[in-house]
Order: C-alpha cells, then structure tokens, then sequence
C-alpha cells in the first residue's frame, strides 16, 4: 500500500517529470527535495539488479526513455534530464541524451543522484552514478539495489500525440495527453491567447476534448482531481464527472444480449497508446458487447472513442465498427467489467452481426445471407405474391428482372435487406426493406406460408423488428423515417403497422395516408395543356405551398419522408448511390399550375422494372392541392406528358387525397395507405408488437 509520505514525495516528482518529458514547451530545469526522497526509500519496495536490467532492455527495444536526476553541487537543487538508454548486459549503462537537454549545460558541474524510470505503476529510483561524460552520451554505473516508490491501485500509461482541449464559461487551454488510467487521464495545457489560469475555477466542471489528427478520442464533461501549476503551462489531473456514459436515449426494449459459445473477440489498435489490444467478449447484442479486464492493468478509460475495432467470431468472420466505452464497473472478484457500446459500422457489416446473433436465437432466422434463387421464386409465386396481375407488369421483362433480383439478394447492396425463415433451404416467410429516399428505409414483400407449428410471417416481422431497433443510431444507416404500403383490406398488416397509428394517436409518430392506385396508358402522349395552364419543376415556394396543404389535410410524416427539399450534404445523393452499385431509382418533382396558383404535385419515381413488385416506386404519386380547380383531363394530360420516360404501357399511378379520384368518378382498381414511423418512436412499436402479438426478444 501508498503510504502519505509516499504519495506526496511522488506527486511532487511526477510534476517534475511532466515539465522533463515536455519538450515541445521546454522550461527552466524544476527543482525537488532530495532529502524527503530519501526518506522515501526507506520504505520504498527494493527491486534487484538483474530484474533492473531487463527492465532498461525493455526501454531500449521499445525506443523508450529514462530521466536522469542530477543535483547541482552549489546549489544543492536537482534537474531531470531525458536519456535514451543502450543494451545493458551487466553492472554498466551507456545513455545517449539530447542534444536539446545539453544546450548551455555543463553535465562535468553536475553529480548523478538517480535514474528515474515510471512504468506506470510505480517510480523506480536508481541510486547510480557517472563513470564518463563525452559529450552526448554518458556510462553510468549500476547498483545492486533500486527502489520503487509510490505504488499505484491502477498503472498508468504514458501517452504521445493526442491533443487536448479544456473549456469552462470562456476559458479555452490546450496542450497534450500526458497519461491516462482507467479512472483518470493527465494532460498539461497552456490557456490560448485571449485566456489566463485566473479564469479556471478547479472546483467547477469542465468540457475536455482529446483529438488525434482532427478524431475525436474523448469527449465530456470532467472534474479535476488535482493541478500543478508551471511556468507556462499547467499540469491537470481529471476524471470523468459521471458515474456511467450514455450515448443513446435509453431504451425500456433492447435486443437481447448473448453469451455466444466460443465467445467472440474484439481487437484494436489502441487510440492512446498506438499499441494493438484484444480482448474476450462476454456478452454481446447488436448495439454493444462487455469485456473484463484486469483491475490492475486496465486500459479502457470510459468515455473513450476507439475509431477502428474488429469484432472477431472463431477467426473465421471479422466485423469492424466504431465503439466507445460507456462504463466500468468493479467487480467482487476484483476484475472490472467494461460495456462498448457500437457507435458505427457500415450496413453490411451490422447485418452480418444482426444474423449471427439472431441465428444463434433461432436457427431458422436469416438476415440478409445469401438465398438460393430457385428457392426464393418458387417461394414467391408459391405463396401468391407475385399473382397473375403483378406478374403481368414483369412477364415481357424477366430476363431484366431475374438479373436485378439476383444482384439485390446475392450481392447484398446497402441500399436492401431481406429476411427469410427457412428450414433445410426452403423459405416459409419472408420480408425486405430497400432505402427508399435519403433518409427513409421502406419495408415491403412480407409473404409466408405454414411451417409445423410455426407462424414464420410473425418470426420474419420480428426479425425486422429485431433488426432495426439498433440499426437506425447508425449514422450510416441514414434512417429517420421507416415506411411502408398496404391494402386497408387486408387484416393483418393494417393490425400490425395501422393498429399502431391508432393507438399512438400521434401522427409526427407514427401516420397514415389513403391513395388510389391506378394504372395509366400511354395513350394520349404528346397532348399539351390549355393557355393558362403550365407545369415545370418544383419551385421551393411550391414546396412551401404543398407542405402548408398536407400539414393542414394529414398533419402527418409523409413528406418528411420523401424528403421532397431536402438532401443529404454529407453523403452521396441516394440516386448516384443507386447507379454505382448498378441500380436505378431517380426521383423529379413537376407542380403543377393555373396561372399562378399551384393545383397539384406530380412525383416522378423511377426504379427498376420489379424493384418493388407493386411498383410503388417505379410510378407517379400525384398530390392533389386544390381539387375544386383542377379538372381530371387537365390533370390527365399533365400525367401524359410525364410517363414517356417509362418503357411499360402501363404506368402505376397513386393519387392524394383520395377524394379526388372519387368525386371525379374516376374508376381506381385499389388503395394503399401510406405508413410511416418515426423511428424516435421506434420504442413505442416494439412495445406495441409486443402486447398484441406476444412478439419478445428473449
């Protein structure tokens, strides 16, 4: 155990190795009483020569250093210089110092009191002495005892090029990561320009950042410890001032976390000390996973970004993400247990993890693995989803389709996920979900048939379900919105996504939109509107107009999802997306007008023939903002000078709000409603499913 004595005499020295190991704002050599180390060594644990020499080798083979404590003869005071230890084979050590440390020093004016060497734990004081001095490199004679003093619970771990940064009500210092623990980290700091020390207040919280190359490492709110003060900068020991980190809203529904048997391992290289790691996983889910470490030697401090992790199973599948450590915990046995919590990863790799957990609950549950073509046809005309009126719209085209099918479901684009239950390589149930706009996923083709005792159709809903509870915190998911259409006839998806917009009763949660379907020929193209009447692209007061008529009209989430306006800056547009991974989908937005007022909004989707089997998005969506003044063959002829760019006969058609098609006698073959979640109430669904159906994730 630290005595008092101990830890005073090794703070007061570790302020003055932080000023020795500082080079880039090298300051006046520091001075420390030599009198109260030896008091220390005392009591200090003794550590043998040979034990010394392997130590010093060890330095050596990792390019380290070594401090060299020298006391002035007049004076009586002590510096610390910086040495770069050689081999050491016996009793004799040759160091070689920097040229910086000897400018304007005379090493001849100076004895020798100690080597001083922190392994992390503890300081270890060598009583030695010069033998020679030539220039830049000096032999040293070793004893046979050293001492060290000032053992620390937790080893602490030097650190080297990682910035930092504190903020406190205006007051700005940055400097460097000195070193960290899992309990606390150390940086010394010099205030900006316009700053001073005088505006610190060491009793109040404070916002650290610590970057490595414009990355951040760490982010959050910290209390200090304690602070030294030097002659430029400032030495700063702090500590995180929460007891646990919470990246995310919490969640009263999360997937379960498993114990997977061999348990997997994650590996990385180290973001503050540049070392490569690894570590058993005890249990994992698709949002994070904890590991044990030893109390002693940990090295996950919480809070910490550790940008590039590979999450590895039996070393056969390795999945990469972005983790950060959310907390740590001690256990009785003395071990600390640490909880990661996935901040990142791309799509394919989350969906990769997703089927390995859910396979290891069900082992019919498929997540976007590969399917056996034949299989998935038989499957979907077995089942009557692709029924005669569907398959009339691909027929002439499935040469095209089959190709475009076969790249959706063996390639895995990130733009589609599917979900299958199988049993020895036959479907029984079956659902997708495409990126349908920039931030919007659109689930479609739900089909099933028996399976024994099983309801394949609700294990393929809770897969999704599954699936999607961690995947929308994804930054490169790009979910806000998950939508969807279907009949209001048929029973089950209007109790499984309808039921739950009539219980949340809440339409910025979860609404619905009524469309007629209908499909139009080409027949009168090259038709042009009467004077008065004009349609071109979308103007931003059009938009304006249309949302102020759907807020009024719906008030719901619909155009927040299609995203009419909107784009996401930071990312590729979805239809550049689309066409590098070989696919189409593009997307233009013609309004509608007589004279000046604007009657209606025509969406021109395309995609490719059979993307959704309905068609949905390979069509026009026409909303409808001012039916007393707009004729159906005026709107007819807009249609037709906008479905050249289709290679079909038949166009699909879906028209908002409803009651236009009726109160214009128009003839329509169906309806959709229009879903859409707004995944911050992605809870809320779950939790629904799980009442109604007795859907669990157990």
């Amino acid at each position: 155990m630290t005595t008092n004595k101990q830890t005073k005499i090794i703070s007061k020295e570790r302020a003055i190795i932080t000023f020795a190991l500082d080079e880039e704002w090298s300051l006046p050599p520091c001075l420390f009483h030599h009198e109260e180390m030896l008091q220390a060594l005392e009591i200090a644990q003794q550590v043998d020569k040979e034990t010394l020499i392997n130590m010093l080798n060890h330095i050596h083979f990792m390019e380290e250093s070594i401090l060299l404590q020298l006391r002035h003869p007049k004076y009586g005071g002590s510096i610390l210089m910086r040495a770069y230890p050689e081999p050491c084979l016996r009793g004799k050590l040759a160091c070689r110092l920097s040229n910086k440390n000897l400018s304007g020093l005379d090493l001849n004016s100076y004895h020798l009191v100690h080597l001083v060497i922190d392994d992390g734990r503890s300081m270890i004081l060598v009583p030695a002495e010069f033998q020679e001095i030539h220039k830049n490199r000096v032999m040293i004679h070793l004893p046979q005892i050293s001492y060290a003093v000032g053992q620390r619970q937790t080893r602490r771990y030097a650190c080297h090029d990682v910035d930092a940064e504190i903020m406190q009500s205006g007051f700005v210092a940055q400097g460097k990561l000195l070193d960290f623990s899992p309990r606390a980290f150390r940086i010394t700091v010099r205030p900006v320009s316009f700053c001073t020390f005088h505006w610190f207040d060491p009793d109040a919280f404070v916002i650290v950042h610590l970057r490595r190359n414009k990355h951040i490492l760490f982010s959050g709110l910290c209390k200090c410890i304690r602070q030294q003060d030097g002659f430029l900068n400032r030495e700063i020991v702090l500590t995180h001032a929460d007891t646990k980190t919470s990246q995310f809203k919490k969640r009263r529904i999360r997937n379960p976390r498993q114990h997977l048997v061999p348990p997997p391992t994650i590996s990385f290289d180290h973001p503050f000390l540049k070392k490569h790691v690894q570590f058993e996983v005890t249990g994992i889910s698709t949002s994070g996973f904890s590991v044990y470490e030893s109390a002693d030697d940990g090295i996950l401090m919480r809070g910490m970004v550790i940008p590039e992790l590979m999450i590895n199973f039996a070393s056969a599948t390795s999945i990469p993400c972005v983790a950060q450590v959310i907390y740590h915990l001690e256990e009785k046995d003395g071990s600390n247990r640490c909880g990661l919590a996935i901040l990142d990863m791309d799509i394919t790799s989350y969906s990769r993890l997703a089927h390995i957990l859910a396979n290891a609950i069900d082992s019919h549950a498929y997540d976007s693995s590969e399917v056996d073509m034949d299989a998935l046809w038989e499957f979907l005309f077995n089942t009557g989803f692709i029924y005669p009126m569907k398959y009339r719209l691909i027929q002439s085209h499935r040469k095209g389709f089959k190709e475009m099918y076969r790249k959706l479901y063996k390639e895995n684009p990130e733009i589609s996920r599917h979900f299958t239950y199988q049993k020895n390589g036959r479907i029984y149930g079956h659902i997708a979900m495409i990126r349908a706009y920039e931030r919007t996923w659109m689930i479609h083709h739900h089909a099933a048939r028996t399976m024994d005792n099983k309801r394949p159709g609700f294990m393929v809903l809770k897969q999704i379900m599954y699936y999607m509870n961690d995947m929308y915190r994804l930054p490169s998911a790009h979910m806000d919105y998950v939508m969807c259409y279907f009949r209001p006839e048929n029973r089950f998806p209007d109790f499984v996504f309808g039921g739950f917009a009539r219980t949340l009763k809440n339409p910025q949660g979860c609404s619905m939109d009524l469309f007629s379907y209908l499909t139009y020929t080409r027949l009168s193209l090259g038709a042009k509107l009467p004077n008065g009447w004009s349609m071109n692209e979308c103007s931003e007061i059009d938009l304006w107009e249309l949302n102020r008529f759907y807020e009024y009209h719906s008030g719901g989430l619909l155009l927040s999802a299609l995203a009419l306006d909107k784009k996401d800056i930071d990312n590729k547009p979805l239809e550049e997306l689309y066409s590098q991974l070989g696919f189409v989908r593009k997307r233009r937005v013609f309004a509608l007008k007589h004279k000046a007022e604007l009657n209606a909004v025509l969406i021109v989707n395309q995609s490719d023939l059979g993307f959704n089997l309905s068609e949905l998005l390979n069509g026009i969506k026409i909303m409808v903002t001012n039916p007393e003044d707009l004729p159906w063959n005026i709107l007819a002829i807009a249609i037709s000078q906008l479905t050249g760019i289709y290679h079909t006969d038949r166009v699909p058609l879906l028209f908002y709000p409803f009651d236009y098609i009726k109160s214009n006698g128009i003839p329509y073959e169906k309806q959709y409603q229009a879903w859409v979640l707004n995944v911050q109430y992605r809870n809320e669904y779950v939790e629904y499913m799980q009442k109604k159906f007795r859907i669990n994730y157990k």
